[in-house]
């Protein structure tokens, strides 16, 4: 046992951490650095695994307001969190778990566990070193789970922010008992005032400083901008934040973030890595990457995708980030068609306030309607689905978007004009989606948080359906997030009008997908699941490449 425990030592003893902070302002694209600097040292042989840090109270992301916070991604075990895991799980290609995301919450909620536990054995449980202690310990777990030598850790938030003080001692520590095995990566915005026309590197060298007050020194620096750095202007940064110039990484604007990782190569950034933490120079093995990426710039021929969602009002701004795993598992399978895409985020509300006509969908060759809750936009989506379902335009309904869909079909197919979901009006004498058994307890004694039918579920595929030609296989794993699910009292009807159920669970009671046979639409299916969450950049989805292949068939018509 005492043999076991020391191997298992020796083996984190050895492990690489490199810490992704942020500097100046947040989204400046910490998530995606941190992403393609795993992807870089994947590349060069080492198991990767990434870790993102919110410095929010909440236990998970699964309360937080979408248009606030962004996408809620869910993982195969259930976890709801941040978007930032989307990527890391589609730059690494690999499947991360609850150990991968960590919150302010669920720390301190461990603390008090174990303190009520008794596992301080009566010491006095303090905010510093026993916080910091505990992110160490999951920093460790996550390590020690994935069976990582480098593990990639975000910290949420910019630095100086009071939230993240917590985490930024818990990495200094780390750093002071380890310093050879641990990096700091500070990602900061360079802007170019355009009163001025010239870049101002002064916000970096206070982000520098501020980092530097919590005791810690950035190793490597990445020189956000609307433009490449400069030598003058790397020069001034490696002076006054006190780094090598080579460990400034020019990071300017692109058109695709998939360019980030090549651009990063570029510039040495896995090479300034491996000095940083004494790694042996290995190089890097990019080419399925480069191939990947090289498709990003075929397809002359472009298809237009409307998302017609509920979330996108953000203020006076659009904040495509609701949808974002949506956006990029359609760019995934368009690259891998061969076709260009434009996709335009169309706000539903917009189409009940009568301020855009229904008649302008007419002009785009697929309609996706992604999740959602509530009842506010719904009938502007419901009225859009009719659209899409009438005009023969692909369709494809992700979660509440295949529920509205059931809704339309049987308010319009079958005449039942008061159709509705529980969730919007209790009171409707056609519920033809419900809530689901197992939830009603949960509602009603108001446990809200992380208790939905969440994670990866198997579902059964019929035969000879759409559904079942996209995935070529008879049964499937994907990840759901839902408390609602379609009313099987009203199955056989619905069936019978023409509607196919062709994916359902093991014991068939739950309908998981729902379609409408080519005979009668070039695409129209809606699954309660959520399908975009597993669409990888070299791994695109079967069910969004379909889609793009009808929606290629009805431009050509």
């Amino acid at each position: 046992m005492k043999s076991s425990v020391s191997k298992l030592e020796n083996k984190l003893s050895n492990c690489k951490y490199i810490f992704v902070v942020g500097g100046v302002i947040s989204g400046v694209g910490k998530g995606v650095a941190a992403s393609s600097i795993g992807l870089l040292m994947q590349a060069r042989g080492h198991k990767v695994t990434s870790i993102k840090i919110d410095p929010y109270i909440n236990i998970d992301a699964g309360t937080m307001n979408p248009t606030e916070h962004g996408e809620v991604f869910v993982l195969d075990d259930g976890d709801e969190c941040d978007q930032d895991m989307g990527n890391y799980e589609r730059f690494l290609g690999v499947d991360l778990c609850r150990t991968n995301y960590m919150t302010t919450g669920r720390v301190y909620e461990e603390v008090i566990r174990k303190e009520r536990n008794l596992e301080y054995k009566g010491k006095n449980v303090e905010v510093v070193p026993d916080v910091p202690f505990e992110v160490i310990h999951r920093i460790k777990e996550a390590t020690r789970i994935t069976g990582s030598d480098i593990t990639i850790i975000e910290i949420g938030g910019t630095v100086g922010e009071y939230q993240n003080v917590l985490f930024l001692e818990a990495a200094r520590m780390l750093k002071t008992k380890n310093p050879a095995d641990v990096a700091f990566v500070l990602v900061s915005y360079l802007p170019v005032p355009s009163n001025l026309g010239e870049m101002k590197t002064k916000p970096t060298q206070y982000a520098s400083r501020t980092l530097n007050s919590a005791g810690v020194q950035a190793d490597i620096i990445i020189a956000r901008g609307p433009i490449a750095l400069d030598k003058k202007r790397k020069e001034k940064i490696a002076l006054f934040c006190n780094v090598p110039e080579d460990n400034v990484i020019s990071a300017p604007d692109v058109k695709s973030i998939y360019d980030i990782p090549l651009n990063f190569e570029k510039d040495k950034m896995g090479e300034t890595l491996e000095r940083v933490l004494s790694l042996p120079k290995r190089t890097a093995n990019l080419s399925n990457w480069k191939k990947f990426v090289s498709k990003t710039k075929n397809g002359k021929e472009k298809i237009k995708i409307a998302v017609v969602g509920k979330y996108f009002d953000s203020g006076d701004f659009v904040l495509s980030d609701v949808y974002i795993s949506i956006l990029e598992a359609l760019k995934f399978s368009s690259y891998e068609s061969g076709v260009g895409i434009e996709i335009a985020c169309v706000n539903s509300k917009d189409f009940e306030s009568k301020k855009i006509p229904l008649s302008m969908l007419k002009k785009f060759d697929g309609v996706i309607v992604p999740g959602g809750f509530g009842e506010s936009g719904i009938e502007g989506i419901i009225s859009a689905i009719r659209y899409a379902r009438e005009n023969k335009i692909p369709y494809f309904g992700l979660c509440y978007g295949m529920q509205l869909m059931v809704i339309e079909y049987a308010r319009n197919v079958l005449g039942l004009k008061d159709a509705n979901t529980r969730e919007v009006n209790p009171n409707s004498k056609n519920l033809v989606i419900d809530i689901m058994e197992d939830q009603k307890a949960k509602i009603e004694s108001k446990n809200m948080g992380g208790s939905m039918r969440l994670g990866a579920y198997i579902a059964h595929l019929k035969k000879g359906t759409v559904a079942h030609k996209a995935y070529k296989a008879d049964m499937i794993t994907e990840r759901h997030r839902h408390r609602y699910e379609v009313n099987n009292a009203y199955r056989e009807r619905l069936e019978n009008a023409g509607l196919v159920f062709s994916g359902h669970s093991p014991d068939g009671t739950l309908c998981e997908i729902a379609e409408l046979p080519t005979s009668s639409h070039p695409f129209f299916l809606g699954t309660q699941y959520h399908p975009e969450f597993k669409a990888r950049p070299l791994a695109p989805h079967p069910l969004f490449t379909a889609f793009i292949k009808a929606c290629q068939g009805k431009k050509k018509v």
